[in-house]
Protein backbone atom coordinates (compact mmCIF):
# COMPACT_ATOMS: atom_id res chain seq x y z
CA UNK A 1 0.00 0.00 0.00
CA UNK A 2 1.27 3.45 -0.91
CA UNK A 3 2.47 5.48 2.05
CA UNK A 4 0.92 8.95 2.12
CA UNK A 5 0.57 12.00 4.35
CA UNK A 6 -2.47 10.35 5.93
CA UNK A 7 -0.86 6.96 6.53
CA UNK A 8 2.13 8.61 8.21
CA UNK A 9 -0.20 10.64 10.42
CA UNK A 10 -2.09 7.46 11.37
CA UNK A 11 1.22 5.85 12.30
CA UNK A 12 1.90 8.66 14.77
CA UNK A 13 -1.59 8.34 16.22
CA UNK A 14 -1.28 4.57 16.65
CA UNK A 15 2.30 4.59 17.92
CA UNK A 16 3.62 2.73 14.87
CA UNK A 17 7.14 4.09 14.34
CA UNK A 18 7.83 5.61 10.91
CA UNK A 19 10.87 4.40 8.99
CA UNK A 20 12.72 6.66 6.56
CA UNK A 21 16.02 6.30 4.71
CA UNK A 22 17.79 8.46 2.18
CA UNK A 23 18.22 7.23 -1.38
CA UNK A 24 19.54 8.93 -4.49
CA UNK A 25 19.11 6.40 -7.32
CA UNK A 26 16.65 3.91 -8.79
CA UNK A 27 18.36 0.69 -7.68
CA UNK A 28 18.72 1.70 -4.05
CA UNK A 29 15.19 3.11 -3.90
CA UNK A 30 13.76 -0.12 -5.32
CA UNK A 31 15.55 -2.24 -2.70
CA UNK A 32 14.40 -0.01 0.17
CA UNK A 33 10.87 0.03 -1.20
CA UNK A 34 10.81 -3.76 -1.45
CA UNK A 35 11.99 -3.95 2.17
CA UNK A 36 8.95 -1.91 3.23
CA UNK A 37 10.50 1.38 4.35
CA UNK A 38 7.69 3.93 4.89
CA UNK A 39 9.45 6.91 3.35
CA UNK A 40 12.47 7.70 1.21
CA UNK A 41 14.21 11.05 1.52
CA UNK A 42 16.10 12.33 -1.50
CA UNK A 43 18.28 14.51 0.68
CA UNK A 44 20.52 17.33 -0.41
CA UNK A 45 23.03 15.21 1.50
CA UNK A 46 23.63 13.83 -1.99
CA UNK A 47 26.04 16.73 -2.31
CA UNK A 48 28.36 14.89 0.07
CA UNK A 49 27.38 11.25 -0.44
CA UNK A 50 27.08 11.23 -4.24
CA UNK A 51 28.90 14.32 -5.53
CA UNK A 52 31.79 14.61 -3.11
CA UNK A 53 31.17 18.12 -1.77
CA UNK A 54 32.13 19.15 1.76
CA UNK A 55 28.57 20.25 2.57
CA UNK A 56 25.12 20.60 0.99
CA UNK A 57 25.38 24.22 -0.14
CA UNK A 58 26.53 23.56 -3.72
CA UNK A 59 23.59 21.28 -4.57
CA UNK A 60 21.34 22.69 -7.32
CA UNK A 61 17.71 22.26 -8.28
CA UNK A 62 18.87 20.33 -11.33
CA UNK A 63 20.78 17.92 -9.07
CA UNK A 64 17.72 17.39 -6.89
CA UNK A 65 15.33 16.87 -9.80
CA UNK A 66 17.70 14.42 -11.49
CA UNK A 67 18.11 12.23 -8.41
CA UNK A 68 14.49 12.53 -7.27
CA UNK A 69 13.25 11.37 -10.66
CA UNK A 70 15.40 8.25 -10.41
CA UNK A 71 14.25 7.47 -6.87
CA UNK A 72 10.58 8.00 -7.71
CA UNK A 73 10.82 5.35 -10.44
CA UNK A 74 11.98 2.81 -7.89
CA UNK A 75 9.61 3.70 -5.06
CA UNK A 76 6.18 2.18 -5.68
CA UNK A 77 5.01 2.30 -2.06
CA UNK A 78 7.37 4.56 -0.12
CA UNK A 79 6.48 8.22 0.45
CA UNK A 80 9.12 10.15 -1.51
CA UNK A 81 10.31 13.41 0.05
CA UNK A 82 12.71 15.68 -1.86
CA UNK A 83 14.89 18.30 -0.23
CA UNK A 84 14.70 21.85 -1.49
CA UNK A 85 18.34 22.89 -1.97
CA UNK A 86 20.04 25.98 -0.59
CA UNK A 87 18.66 29.25 -2.03
CA UNK A 88 15.77 27.51 -3.81
CA UNK A 89 13.22 28.87 -1.30
CA UNK A 90 14.93 31.53 0.83
CA UNK A 91 14.79 34.47 -1.61
CA UNK A 92 11.04 34.70 -2.18
CA UNK A 93 7.75 32.89 -1.73
CA UNK A 94 7.38 32.77 -5.50
CA UNK A 95 10.70 30.98 -5.87
CA UNK A 96 9.73 28.56 -3.13
CA UNK A 97 6.44 27.58 -4.77
CA UNK A 98 7.95 27.35 -8.24
CA UNK A 99 10.84 25.15 -7.15
CA UNK A 100 8.66 22.97 -4.94
CA UNK A 101 6.39 22.47 -7.93
CA UNK A 102 9.32 21.38 -10.07
CA UNK A 103 10.30 18.69 -7.55
CA UNK A 104 6.76 17.34 -7.66
CA UNK A 105 6.07 17.74 -11.39
CA UNK A 106 9.51 16.99 -12.85
CA UNK A 107 11.00 14.92 -10.05
CA UNK A 108 7.97 12.85 -9.12
CA UNK A 109 8.27 13.53 -5.38
CA UNK A 110 5.27 13.20 -3.05
CA UNK A 111 6.43 16.03 -0.78
CA UNK A 112 9.23 18.56 -0.38
CA UNK A 113 11.39 19.31 2.63
CA UNK A 114 12.86 22.66 3.62
CA UNK A 115 14.92 23.86 6.54
CA UNK A 116 14.03 26.52 9.08
CA UNK A 117 11.44 27.60 11.60
CA UNK A 118 9.37 30.77 11.92
CA UNK A 119 11.37 32.48 9.17
CA UNK A 120 10.12 30.05 6.51
CA UNK A 121 6.49 29.76 7.63
CA UNK A 122 5.42 32.01 4.77
CA UNK A 123 7.04 29.69 2.26
CA UNK A 124 5.53 26.62 3.92
CA UNK A 125 2.02 28.11 3.78
CA UNK A 126 2.39 29.15 0.16
CA UNK A 127 3.69 25.75 -0.93
CA UNK A 128 0.92 23.94 0.96
CA UNK A 129 -1.63 26.28 -0.62
CA UNK A 130 -0.29 25.09 -3.97
CA UNK A 131 -1.35 21.55 -2.93
CA UNK A 132 2.19 20.37 -2.20
CA UNK A 133 2.90 18.62 1.13
CA UNK A 134 5.80 20.10 3.11
CA UNK A 135 8.08 18.38 5.60
CA UNK A 136 9.84 20.92 7.81
CA UNK A 137 13.34 20.56 9.27
CA UNK A 138 14.45 21.96 12.64
CA UNK A 139 17.53 21.75 14.83
CA UNK A 140 20.83 21.12 13.11
CA UNK A 141 19.92 22.40 9.66
CA UNK A 142 22.90 21.63 7.38
CA UNK A 143 22.23 24.57 5.05
CA UNK A 144 22.98 26.84 8.04
CA UNK A 145 26.37 25.25 8.69
CA UNK A 146 28.18 28.58 8.25
CA UNK A 147 25.90 30.31 10.75
CA UNK A 148 26.28 27.51 13.29
CA UNK A 149 30.05 27.39 12.84
CA UNK A 150 29.94 23.72 11.94
CA UNK A 151 27.70 20.70 12.46
CA UNK A 152 26.79 21.30 16.11
CA UNK A 153 24.01 20.01 18.36
CA UNK A 154 21.21 22.58 18.70
CA UNK A 155 18.72 23.41 21.46
CA UNK A 156 20.97 22.84 24.47
CA UNK A 157 20.43 26.28 26.04
CA UNK A 158 17.14 27.40 27.56
CA UNK A 159 16.54 30.09 24.92
CA UNK A 160 17.40 27.81 22.01
CA UNK A 161 15.25 25.00 23.37
CA UNK A 162 12.29 27.36 23.73
CA UNK A 163 12.81 28.65 20.19
CA UNK A 164 12.82 25.12 18.76
CA UNK A 165 9.54 24.32 20.51
CA UNK A 166 7.99 27.60 19.33
CA UNK A 167 9.25 27.05 15.79
CA UNK A 168 7.82 23.52 15.76
CA UNK A 169 4.37 24.84 16.70
CA UNK A 170 4.61 27.58 14.09
CA UNK A 171 5.60 25.31 11.22
CA UNK A 172 2.71 23.00 12.15
CA UNK A 173 0.32 25.96 12.08
CA UNK A 174 1.78 26.96 8.70
CA UNK A 175 0.68 23.59 7.30
CA UNK A 176 3.70 21.27 7.46
CA UNK A 177 2.68 17.61 7.36
CA UNK A 178 5.73 16.40 9.34
CA UNK A 179 8.99 17.72 10.75
CA UNK A 180 12.52 16.35 10.82
CA UNK A 181 14.32 16.98 14.10
CA UNK A 182 18.08 16.80 13.63
CA UNK A 183 20.88 17.01 16.15
CA UNK A 184 18.92 18.04 19.24
CA UNK A 185 18.82 16.56 22.77
CA UNK A 186 16.59 13.49 23.03
CA UNK A 187 14.47 14.83 25.89
CA UNK A 188 13.78 18.05 24.00
CA UNK A 189 12.76 16.09 20.90
CA UNK A 190 10.38 14.05 23.05
CA UNK A 191 8.69 17.22 24.34
CA UNK A 192 8.29 18.54 20.79
CA UNK A 193 6.91 15.20 19.60
CA UNK A 194 4.26 15.14 22.32
CA UNK A 195 3.29 18.74 21.64
CA UNK A 196 2.76 18.32 17.91
CA UNK A 197 -0.08 16.64 16.04
CA UNK A 198 2.12 16.04 13.00
CA UNK A 199 4.78 13.29 12.98
CA UNK A 200 8.37 13.99 14.01
CA UNK A 201 11.19 12.18 12.24
CA UNK A 202 14.41 12.11 14.24
CA UNK A 203 18.03 11.99 13.16
CA UNK A 204 20.29 12.39 16.14
CA UNK A 205 17.24 13.30 18.24
CA UNK A 206 16.66 10.16 20.29
CA UNK A 207 14.02 7.45 20.31
CA UNK A 208 11.14 9.65 21.47
CA UNK A 209 10.36 10.83 17.93
CA UNK A 210 7.57 9.28 15.86
CA UNK A 211 10.08 7.91 13.38
CA UNK A 212 13.73 7.82 12.38
CA UNK A 213 15.78 8.66 9.31
CA UNK A 214 19.39 7.87 8.49
CA UNK A 215 21.66 8.50 5.53
CA UNK A 216 21.89 5.04 4.04
CA UNK A 217 25.63 5.22 3.40
CA UNK A 218 26.12 5.77 7.13
CA UNK A 219 23.93 2.89 8.30
CA UNK A 220 25.30 0.44 5.73
CA UNK A 221 28.98 1.16 6.38
CA UNK A 222 29.69 3.01 3.14
CA UNK A 223 30.78 6.28 4.70
CA UNK A 224 34.41 7.31 4.37
CA UNK A 225 35.84 9.27 7.29
CA UNK A 226 33.88 10.63 10.25
CA UNK A 227 30.55 9.03 11.14
CA UNK A 228 28.18 11.01 13.40
CA UNK A 229 27.60 9.78 16.96
CA UNK A 230 23.92 9.09 16.31
CA UNK A 231 24.58 6.60 13.49
CA UNK A 232 24.28 2.86 14.05
CA UNK A 233 25.93 0.69 11.40
CA UNK A 234 23.46 -2.07 10.57
CA UNK A 235 25.68 -3.74 7.94
CA UNK A 236 29.20 -3.38 6.56
CA UNK A 237 28.36 -3.20 2.87
CA UNK A 238 31.51 -1.19 2.22
CA UNK A 239 33.71 -4.11 3.29
CA UNK A 240 31.69 -6.54 1.15
CA UNK A 241 32.14 -4.24 -1.86
CA UNK A 242 35.88 -3.86 -1.26
CA UNK A 243 36.32 -7.62 -1.04
CA UNK A 244 34.27 -8.17 -4.18
CA UNK A 245 36.26 -5.63 -6.17
CA UNK A 246 39.55 -7.06 -4.89
CA UNK A 247 38.47 -10.58 -5.89
CA UNK A 248 37.45 -9.31 -9.34
CA UNK A 249 40.82 -7.67 -9.93
CA UNK A 250 42.64 -10.85 -8.89
CA UNK A 251 40.47 -13.06 -11.11
CA UNK A 252 40.98 -10.86 -14.18
CA UNK A 253 44.74 -10.70 -13.69
CA UNK A 254 45.23 -14.44 -13.10
CA UNK A 255 42.91 -15.36 -16.00
CA UNK A 256 40.35 -17.26 -13.93
CA UNK A 257 37.66 -14.81 -15.06
CA UNK A 258 35.94 -15.14 -17.41
CA UNK A 259 35.82 -18.93 -17.31
CA UNK A 260 33.98 -21.15 -19.80
CA UNK A 261 30.68 -20.75 -17.93
CA UNK A 262 30.82 -17.00 -18.57
CA UNK A 263 31.45 -17.23 -22.34
CA UNK A 264 29.38 -17.91 -25.47
CA UNK A 265 29.95 -20.92 -27.74
CA UNK A 266 30.13 -21.06 -31.54
CA UNK A 267 29.69 -23.97 -33.96
CA UNK A 268 33.03 -25.70 -34.54
CA UNK A 269 32.52 -25.75 -38.33
CA UNK A 270 32.03 -21.99 -38.33
CA UNK A 271 35.06 -21.21 -36.21
CA UNK A 272 37.22 -23.65 -38.22
CA UNK A 273 36.22 -21.94 -41.45
CA UNK A 274 36.89 -18.51 -39.98
CA UNK A 275 40.26 -19.63 -38.58
CA UNK A 276 41.37 -20.93 -42.00
CA UNK A 277 40.17 -17.79 -43.71
CA UNK A 278 42.18 -15.49 -41.46
CA UNK A 279 45.20 -17.62 -40.54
Amino acid sequence: MKNTVLTLLKQKQSGDRITMLTAYDYTTARIFDECGVNSILVGDSLGMTMLGYDDTLAVTMEDMIHHTRAVARGANNAFVVADMPFMSYQVSTEDAVRNAGRLIKEGGANAVKLEGGAEVCGQISAIVNASIPVVAHLGLTPQSVNVFGGFKVQGKSLDNARKLIEDAVKIQQAGACAVTLEGIPAKLAEIITKKLVIPTIGIGAGSGCDGQVLVYQDMLGLTVGHTPKFVKKFADVGEVMRQGVSDYITAVKDGSFPSEEHTYAIDEDVISAIAKEYE
